[in-house]
C-alpha cells in the first residue's frame, strides 16, 4: 500500500506526527518540564573573592591567617568579610553557588544518576564587564543545556566559578598572568564543586546521583576550564613555556601555587595561602569532558588514559582558536597566551586511544556530517583552515560569512548563545562611544542573527552528536544505532526516486518493511520525523528549503541512510 506522509515544518522547531520509536534514557528526552526539579543557588564553598578583595593591602596577611582559622573550626565567616564596601577587611569571600536540575525523584526510578557539570562562559569576568550579557549559570544556553540534560535522565549541574583577572592592561605579561591565575581559580572552584557533589552522594544523596559517572560540559571560557579540569594532574605542568614570566627561568610560574593553592585548590601544608577549600576526603575526578568553544592550555597536559572528549567549534572562531593561535580577549581585541584549538587536541585524544569506546559509531545524521568535514579544507572570508583526519569527537561547525561583521575574520564564534536583548545586562553600555554599544550589540559582532530558533537548532546538534558518545564511553546503554551493512538485501531493496526532487519523494524497500524515517539536514539537525510501517510511501516536500538532506529509513533490523536532495 502507498502512503503520502505530509509534516508542516514549524521554523526552528521539530514536530513528531507520532511516539516513532521506544525511547533510550539519555539519548532521549523521557520526561517532561514539569517532571524537572530545579534546586538553586546551593552553595558547594566559600574561598577569596579576588574580584573585590584588596590584595596590595598589608592586611591580606592577617585576614587570610584569620579565615583560615574560622574554616578550619568550622565558624561562620563574619559579614565584614563578604561586604565590598566595608573597609575594615581587605580580603573578602563570596559563596559559590550551583543550580541543579534533576528529574523529580517521584517519577524517576533510578537512584545512581550520572552527572552533568555544566561550566558558563564570560571571559573569567562578570556580565556586563566582560563586554556580554553571557557569563553565569543563569544565561539562557546553560539553562536550556541543563533542561535538556535533565530531561533525558542526567542531574545537571549549572555552576558558578570565581572571576577575576586584568584584560585592560597594557602589557602581555600582566594580561597572560592574570588570567592564567584566574582559570587556574576557577579549576579549583570546579573541583571543589565535584568533591562536594561526590560527599552529599555519600552521605544524604540528595540528588541520587552516580558519583563516578561525571561529566563535566564546557561552553567558551568553560570549555577552556573543562579541558583543563580534565587534564591538569601535575604541578610541573604549570612550568611549561607559556607559564614562565622569564623564559630563561625554569623555575618560576606565572602560577605561584604557594601563594594561590595546590593543583586541587587546598593549601601547601603549613602555607597560609589565598585558598579556603579543604580536603573533605573525596576526590574530584571526572570521567568525560566535552568543550563547546574554548581550548586546551597546552596540549602536553593531554596524556593516554585521559578521559573521552567531544568538541564542537566554528571552524574560523575569531577568538579561540580552532586549531593552534593565541586567545583574543573579546572586550579589547588584545592576544593573551597561545593554545590549542580543538582540531590540533582532538588529533592527540585519538591518537592516544581516548575516544576508542566509540570511535567506530555508526552512521548518524550527525556522526555522518562531521566525518563527512574531517580531511577538508574549509576556505572564508578570512582565510582557510585544514580540518584533521582521525578526529573522531571533533564536530567542527562551518558557518556562513558574515563580511559585515566588525570582528576579524567574519565568523561566529558561539552560535548556540541567545540572550534577551531587553535584559538588563543586555542593554548595559559596555563602550561609551560615541557611539555608546550595549552588551547586546557588543555580542552580536560575532553572533549577527542571534535568536532562541537559532541557538537552539545547533543545541539540537550537540545533543545528537554528544549524548551517544557519552552512553558508549561510560556505558550508560547500548553504544549506537545498529547500521545494515550496504551490501545486505534490506539495503539494496531500498530506492528513493526521484532525486533530486522538487515536490514529492517516493520511498520503496523491497525486503523489508520501513517503521519509521528521519529526515536531518546537513549539519545534523531533525528536520522531520514520522511513523510509516509499510513498504511503500511518499514524502511530500511541504515548505521545506532545498538543499541536500540525509534521510534515514529504519527497519527492525538497523538503519539504512540516503542522501536527498531537494531542488
Amino acid at each position: 500500500m502507498t502512503r503520502t506522509l505530509t509534516l508542516a515544518l514549524a521554523a526552528g522547531t521539530v514536530v513528531l506526527a507520532t511516539q516513532v520509536q521506544a525511547q533510550q534514557r539519555y539519548l532521549e528526552e523521557i520526561f517532561t518540564d514539569a517532571e524537572i526539579n530545579v534546586t538553586a543557588n546551593v552553595i558547594y564553598g566559600t574561598n577569596v573573592n579576588f574580584l573585590t578583595s584588596n590584595l596590595a593591602s598589608p592586611d591580606v596577611g592577617p585576614n587570610i591567617v584569620q579565615l583560615q582559622g574560622l574554616v578550619d573550626m568550622q565558624q561562620p565567616i563574619p559579614a565584614p568579610f563578604y561586604d565590598p564596601g566595608d573597609a575594615s577587611t581587605a580580603l573578602k569571600v563570596v559563596d559559590v553557588r550551583m543550580d541543579i536540575y534533576e528529574p523529580d525523584q517521584g517519577a524517576d526510578s533510578e537512584t545512581a544518576r550520572p552527572v552533568v557539570l555544566y561550566v558558563h562562559t564570560g571571559d573569567a569576568l562578570p556580565p556586563p564587564l566582560n563586554g556580554s550579557p553571557t557569563g553565569r549559570k543563569e544565561d539562557s544556553t546553560v539553562v536550556e543545556m541543563c533542561r535538556r540534560m535533565a530531561r533525558r535522565g542526567y542531574v545537571a549541574v549549572a555552576m558558578n566559578y570565581r572571576h577575576g583577572w586584568n584584560p585592560l592592561a597594557p602589557d602581555l605579561e600582566t594580561r597572560r598572568g592574570t588570567l592564567l591565575n584566574a582559570v587556574y581559580r576557577a579549576i579549583h572552584d570546579m573541583r571543589q564543586c565535584v568533591r562536594t557533589l561526590k560527599a552529599n552522594a555519600a552521605g544524604a544523596n540528595d540528588y541520587a546521583i552516580d558519583p563516578e559517572k561525571v561529566i563535566v560540559i564546557g561552553e567558551g571560557t568553560g570549555g577552556y576550564l573543562a579541558l583543563s579540569n580534565a587534564t591538569l594532574d601535575d604541578p610541573m605542568e604549570m612550568f611549561t613555556e607559556k607559564f614562565l614570566p622569564d623564559p630563561f627561568d625554569p623555575t618560576v610560574s606565572y602560577i605561584d601555587t604557594m601563594q594561590v593553592g595546590n593543583i586541587d585548590g587546598t593549601c601547601p601544608t603549613g602555607v597560609p595561602c589565598l585558598s579556603l577549600y579543604r580536603n573533605n576526603g573525596f576526590d574530584y575526578e571526572t570521567h568525560f569532558a566535552c568543550n563547546m568553544g574554548g581550548a586546551i592550555a597546552d596540549t602536553t597536559w593531554l596524556e593516554p588514559g585521559d578521559v573521552p572528549m567531544v568538541a564542537f567549534h566554528t571552524v574560523f572562531d575569531p577568538f579561540a582558536p580552532f586549531t593552534q593561535g593565541v586567545v583574543i580577549v573579546p572586550t579589547t581585541g588584545d592576544q593573551v597566551v597561545p593554545v590549542e584549538g580543538s582540531n590540533y587536541l582532538m588529533r592527540l585524544v585519538n591518537q592516544y586511544g581516548n575516544n576508542a569506546s566509540f570511535a567506530n559509531l555508526v552512521s548518524d545524521p550527525w556522526t555522518d556530517r562531521a566525518r563527512s568535514l574531517y580531511g577538508t579544507t574549509q576556505t572564508h572570508a578570512g582565510g582557510s583552515v585544514d580540518i584533521n583526519s582521525n578526529v573522531e569527537g571533533l564536530f567542527p561547525f562551518v558557518t556562513m560569512d558574515w563580511p559585515g561583521m566588525m570582528v576579524a575574520p567574519f565568523e561566529e564564534a558561539s552560535p548556540w548563545q541567545f540572550w534577551d536583548p531587553m535584559s538588563p545586562l543586555a542593554t548595559a553600555v559596555v563602550d561609551a562611544g560615541p557611539p555608546p554599544i550595549t552588551a547586546h550589540q557588543a555580542s552580536l559582532a560575532s553572533n549577527p542573527n542571534m535568536s532562541p530558533a537559532k541557538a537552539r537548532a545547533y543545541i539540537d546538534t550537540i545533543m545528537g552528536y554528544l549524548n551517544p558518545r557519552i552512553v558508549c564511553a561510560l556505558q550508560l546503554g547500548p553504544c549506537a544505532l545498529v547500521g545494515i551493512d550496504e551490501n545486505d538485501p534490506i539495503a539494496l531493496g531500498v530506492d528513493v526516486f526521484p532525486n533530486p526532487s522538487v515536490d514529492q519523494v517516493t520511498v520503496t524497500s523491497s525486503a523489508a518493511t520501513v517503521e519509521h524515517y528521519e529526515l536531518f539536514d546537513v549539519n545534523g539537525r531533525l528536520v522531520r520525523a514520522f511513523n510509516v510501517n509499510s513498504d511503500r510511501f511518499t514524502i511530500d516536500r511541504n515548505g521545506i528549503e532545498g538543499g541536500v538532506y540525509l534521510l534515514q529509513l529504519h527497519f527492525e533490523e538497523g538503519a539504512v541512510s540516503r542522501r536527498l536532495v531537494l531542488e
